[in-house]
């Protein structure tokens, strides 16, 4: 079976990608074959597209950690042909060719059925970004944060943290939206942050062991100093979840506030989370976590894909790209 695909090749190490004809490998024992009617725009599939060393084992490649569509084929009894499905991270677009091909076959355990009130579109305009910060919301949610003070959330332009924003303040919590894009104040008032912070001044003053007691708990996606500050300023027994490193994968900190106020530091991985944990947060979704996306979701032809990745990597993205195969 033939399809096209977003092929990164490499050539005297230099990086391009274009529009291929593959060739689909036969079905293998327990796999399932996806035909691919959304993908999604992540970092990490853009750092794939540009060769960064350690993220993709071996080129030519296909990136795309992401995809919802339906069973071509299936050697799964999990699955049949013509059921609707999602998959999300593993080793798609990491070391098997992933969502930025019309098809893509993969191991039955990483797919999950779509969710009932969940549209193939709205599922990828969520993505693992989506996922990401429904796993760090879930997760600061299970330590009961208090009410009386705002949530902080990083990098809140961004793909993980603007849906952070959006679905925390759904969920009736103040939300401090902090940024290195203050000219985005508008979009961010709009999914629902109620102050704007901007990242710069937030870094002015020096880190301190300890700070003032504001945020009951943090969602910080960007890792570095803006850790370091967002741990000193967690109220007493709050929670921070973390699961980004582009300010830096180091942050110093003391112990200050883990023993004095009873801190939980939270680390978020939803590539390779358990199946059933992203199956509980993409039902969450499609239920009472529904959020409406569309009007911070830009969807995509993948023939157009290459001025997105440029954005991305220049720190120039705001909110969701969408890449939508076919007519």
């Amino acid at each position: 079976m033939k399809y096209k695909a977003y092929l990164v090749e490499e050539l005297d190490g230099s990086y391009s990608g274009s529009i291929k004809e593959l060739e689909i490998d036969n079905i293998e024992s327990e796999n399932v074959i996806i035909k691919v009617e959304y993908s999604s725009l992540n970092y990490k599939d853009a750092l794939a597209a540009s060769g960064v060393k350690g993220v993709v084992s071996k080129y030519p490649f296909v990136p795309g950690i992401d995809v919802a569509g339906e069973i071509l084929q299936s050697s799964s009894d999990k699955f049949k042909v013509g059921d609707k499905v999602i998959a999300t991270g593993y080793k798609l677009g990491m070391s098997v060719f992933g969502g930025f091909g019309e098809v893509v076959q993969i191991p039955q355990d990483w797919v999950i059925p779509l969710p009932k009130n969940l549209s193939l579109l709205n599922s990828m305009s969520l993505g693992t970004a989506g996922l990401t910060a429904g796993a760090c919301v879930y997760k600061i949610l299970e330590n009961e944060l208090s009410p009386n003070n705002p949530i902080i959330v990083s990098g809140a332009t961004g793909g993980v943290g603007s849906i952070a924003v959006n679905l925390l303040s759904n969920l009736g919590y103040e939300v401090h939206a902090l940024t290195g894009k203050p000219n985005e104040s508008m979009m961010l008032k709009k999914m629902g942050a109620s102050k704007i912070i901007d990242r710069s001044e937030f870094l002015a003053e020096p880190v301190k062991a300890l700070d003032k007691a504001i945020y009951s708990g943090g969602i910080d996606t960007v890792g570095g100093d803006v850790l370091s500050k967002i741990l000193s300023l967690i109220t007493s027994h709050g929670s921070v979840s973390c699961c980004g490193n582009v300010g830096g994968f180091q942050f110093t900190s003391s112990v200050f506030p883990f023993i004095l106020r009873g801190v939980s530091l939270i680390g978020i991985d939803s590539a390779e989370s358990d199946i059933n944990f992203k199956k509980k947060i993409w039902e969450l979704f499609s239920d009472e976590w529904s959020l409406n996306l569309g009007d911070f979701s830009k969807v995509i032809s993948i023939i157009d894909i290459d001025e997105e990745i440029a954005k991305i990597l220049e720190g120039k993205q705001v909110g969701r790209v969408v890449i939508k195969h076919g007519d």
